[in-house]
């Protein structure tokens, strides 16, 4: 706890696709920061040029009036310095890009960085993550190597995701989406977020989405019936 009166911010699990067209909810993620700050955090990307997230997310941000500093926290050393620790403490909308989720997890749970990003986000601040982000950020966690599900980061609880949802050319026939599915835990919602599109939870702790594609959520090996109102709260 950090002794503030206010609420956890607002959670955006995205799909994947982060950054282009169709992501017409980045505009409103930015205003609810209340701030024209964007911290990227591209953890996930540390083996992949980490670097060019940043500034495609600097060209996707400048129209909408937003301003990016990218936060290289790529390793465990990183995310074990002070430095980036108060920076990330006193962040109002951080974004979390995609690749890989299990890197991510190895990086940032337990650390001084994850302590101060969930210390930011119980202060009111935005957290987004896209695609393998988006995995890490929940508890339980898909694994990505073959739809498992593992030990994740656990800002959001009860709840796992499955990014790039439809598309063909990430799980050619949906083999990936059926093992999670079936081997989450039973009570345990299972979303498949498709690319450009956000699965949000709100402070007062409701979910909803927006983007381009339909969000769907599977509990006990099934569509839901209750849709999102299957999600925790």
């Amino acid at each position: 706890m950090n002794g503030s009166s206010r609420s956890p911010g607002v959670v955006a699990l995205v799909g994947g696709g982060e950054w282009q067209p169709g992501c017409s909810f980045d505009a409103e993620l930015l205003a609810a920061s209340g701030s024209e700050e964007v911290l990227v955090l591209p953890t996930a990307g540390a083996y992949e040029h980490p670097e060019r997230a940043v500034v495609h997310a600097a060209e996707w941000f400048d129209p909408l009036g937003g301003k990016v500093e990218g936060l290289m926290v790529l390793s465990r050393a990183d995310a074990e310095d002070p430095g980036a620790a108060a920076v990330l403490r006193k962040a109002r909308f951080i974004y979390l890009s995609g690749s890989s989720p299990m890197h991510l997890r190895s990086v940032l749970k337990g650390s001084k960085a994850w302590d101060a990003l969930v210390f930011a986000w119980n202060d009111g601040a935005v957290i987004a993550g896209s695609s393998g982000a988006a995995m890490a950020l929940t508890d339980p966690m898909v694994d990505a190597r073959g739809g498992g599900l593992t030990l994740g980061l656990g800002l959001v609880s009860g709840i796992a995701v499955v990014p790039h949802f439809g598309d063909a050319h990430e799980d050619a026939h949906g083999q990936k989406l059926h093992r999670s599915v079936l081997l989450a835990p039973r009570g345990t919602p299972v979303a498949g977020v498709p690319e450009r599109t956000a699965l949000i939870r709100d402070p007062g702790g409701t979910w909803r989405t927006a983007g381009e594609g339909s969000v769907a959520i599977f509990v006990n090996g099934a569509p839901a019936e209750a849709g999102l109102g299957a999600l925790p709260s």
